[in-house]
């Protein structure tokens, strides 16, 4: 098995070596690729020190199985053709493909059959604050048809990348010291502000981010559910949350609901609101995580799982559910639901 990581000196490319080390991902040989301006830098997997090679059009990726690409959709366009030329599997952190008919968009805990057919060799990875939304409907769909979702994202600076996160650092540090903040990654100050744009605008208002919401909800349940987003940036550093509202076709009690998305795969429920006034540690284990009232991105920051809470009928929907949702954006968010395609891939036989 050998394994190619496009982008490797990026947020999400650094949580691919995290990812795939703490998983025991089964592979003989790892290759990183990386910009002329990643090209010879350094990082040590499981013990051994590994060169960034300068991603560039030829043979490089022949004998690779699988290459998780995370560099942009410029990037994953332009070189789509050299990465998959020789059979290897293309699993793409980009927008570049997701909409496209001919290539899967796959959340393992939703449609991972649907990782089988690729004509093109190439696996798209969905938009991060759509595989989060969808790990936590998908249990919710099986009890009755979702008509509807309406959801207010609260995304982290890390959705941004990792020059982002250090702008938002470095933004508190100039303002506690009465400097002017710095402002390059987003259009406005971050830090002590909420900005509702991500992405822009498209011709009916909405921005692309929450577009893609809309298109790949319905594109990886299979499903004519209309989701109707506004997605705000806000200044927690790393795990995005989002508060949902679906109306389903029959109504879903929430010891229902609650039921469901406790035995969900790949979801945590967090559901207590008399533990108000908990505290937890700034890394707690998952049981002490447990024992919140409700998930928080401070807690959920560096977890595989999706966090759910504050689950509740809809007040102004008798056929609604409403809950709270938090999740780690670079994590299952990007990486690891890339490296869980992969895993599926491996289990069935697709590469060996």
């Amino acid at each position: 098995m050998k394994v190619a990581i496009v982008g490797a000196s990026g947020a999400v490319g650094q949580e691919f070596l995290r990812v795939l080390e703490e998983r025991n991902f089964p592979m003989d040989e790892l290759v990183l690729f990386g910009s002329e301006r990643s090209a010879g830098k350094k990082y040590t997997f499981k013990g051994k020190e590994y060169t960034v090679q300068l991603l560039k059009h030829g043979d490089d990726f022949k004998g690779v199985d699988i290459a998780f690409t995370s560099a942009g959709a410029s990037v994953s366009k332009e070189f789509a053709e050299d990465i998959t030329k020789y059979g290897a599997i293309m699993i793409d952190n980009s927008s570049a493909f997701r909409m496209d008919n001919d290539v899967p968009l796959v959340v393992p805990e939703c449609n991972a059959k649907d990782a089988l057919v690729r004509p093109r060799g190439i696996i798209a990875n969905p938009n991060c604050t759509t595989i989060m939304m969808v790990v936590c409907l998908q249990p919710l769909e099986q009890i009755s048809h979702i008509k509807s979702i309406h959801i207010a994202s609260y995304q982290s600076a890390s959705g941004a990348g990792a020059a982002a996160m250090a702008e938002l650092q470095q933004q508190y540090k100039e303002l506690a010291n009465d400097q002017q903040p710095t402002v390059n990654k987003f259009a406005y100050q971050l830090a002590y502000n909420v900005i509702p744009q991500i992405d822009v605008f498209t011709d009916n208002g909405y921005t692309k981010e929450e577009m893609k919401m809309f298109n790949e909800t319905r594109k990886i349940m299979h499903t004519d559910a209309r989701c109707s987003a506004m997605c705000v940036r806000i200044s927690s550093l790393r795990a995005h949350s989002e508060a949902v509202w679906i109306e389903t076709e029959e109504p879903i009690s929430e010891e229902e609901a609650r039921k469901a998305l406790a035995s969900a795969e790949g979801v945590t429920l967090v559901d207590n609101p008399k533990a108000v006034g908990t505290k937890a540690n700034a890394n707690p284990n998952a049981e002490t995580l447990e024992k919140l009232p409700y998930p928080m991105p401070l807690y959920t920051g560096g977890k595989d799982n999706v966090y759910v809470g504050r689950v509740r009928k809809d007040l102004a929907n008798d056929n609604g559910l409403t809950f709270w949702l938090s999740g780690d954006q670079i994590k299952k968010g990007a990486a690891l639901n890339a490296v869980q395609i992969g895993e599926y891939l491996i289990k069935e036989g697709v590469v060996k």
